[in-house]
């Protein structure tokens, strides 16, 4: 079932909820530049276990409108709130993907967690995607630029050249091409935008501090685009969280290691 959520005058967002009788539920926010169909595969099975599995398009990705405001990381994590709120969701899992993960930190900081009873970061870009004089992990932010002046300039190629970053092991060519497409779907104000973000001083290293639930981290040890050490950064910043290495995985580790992504995650809500 799917709907729309107004999060400002004028501006709504796409909500795919699926299984909404379920006993437990998870709120999936994904990254960039996709939807949440980059969650398909955990929405195919996880259903079926009784679980509530709802994906938000974050504005100006997928099917979510496309205002040419509103892409920082506080505004983001309040179209959250806002969606928690119209779905009445309660005692749920949040769980985040790369740039996904990083809001789902922010709404943990700026919202004191509300409703969440247990916080998923899959690749997260958190505590920052770029290197700074104070965290010498990450990507360069000459690199993070680069990727902006493609988005303006040829976004086809930047989004073609990132998905040839994403997997660890092969994936066939109908398949990258389908991620390609929902990539595409996205506003190319928003798709810089959001990369622009990566290079603000956006305070999550604060954030992560304020988080006080159980907090799952999945990454793969092959990630290119927010590299393993990222990881080992949440995991000593994170009260009470447990990080999971997984080998031969790279950054879209639900497609990459799928079964064993699918068997974490459902591990940890049922802990």
């Amino acid at each position: 079932m799917g709907y729309y959520v107004q999060v400002e005058r004028n501006i709504n967002v796409y909500v795919e909820d699926l299984n909404p009788t379920g006993n437990r539920t998870i709120l999936f926010v994904h990254g960039w530049p996709g939807s949440h169909r980059l969650f398909e595969y955990q929405f195919d099975r996880l259903p079926h276990m009784g679980y509530r599995c709802v994906g938000i398009d974050c504005r100006g990705f997928g099917m979510s409108d496309k205002p040419w405001h509103g892409y920082d990381y506080d505004r983001l994590a309040d179209d959250i709130r806002i969606v928690v709120n119209a779905l009445q969701l309660r005692s749920f899992t949040l769980g985040g993907h790369s740039t996904g993960g990083a809001i789902c930190i922010r709404y943990m900081a700026r919202h004191n967690g509300y409703g969440v009873s247990k916080l998923a970061l899959f690749a997260a870009a958190a505590p920052s995607l770029i290197q700074r004089p104070y965290f010498p992990y990450g990507v360069t932010r000459e690199f993070v630029e680069g990727i902006i002046r493609g988005v303006y300039t040829d976004r086809p190629q930047t989004i073609r050249n990132f998905g040839e970053t994403v997997f660890y092991n092969p994936v066939s060519q109908p398949l990258s091409d389908w991620i390609f497409q929902l990539g595409l779907q996205a506003a190319g104000w928003a798709t810089a935008a959001i990369a622009n973000s990566w290079i603000q001083e956006e305070g999550l290293f604060d954030d992560m501090n304020a988080i006080n639930v159980p907090t799952l981290i999945l990454h793969g040890v092959n990630d290119e685009v927010c590299p393993f050490s990222l990881a080992l950064a949440q995991r000593d910043m994170i009260r009470n969280s447990k990080l999971v290495a997984i080998e031969n995985c790279g950054h879209f580790l639900f497609y990459d290691q799928m079964d064993r992504f699918n068997k974490e995650l459902v591990d940890f809500v049922e802990s």
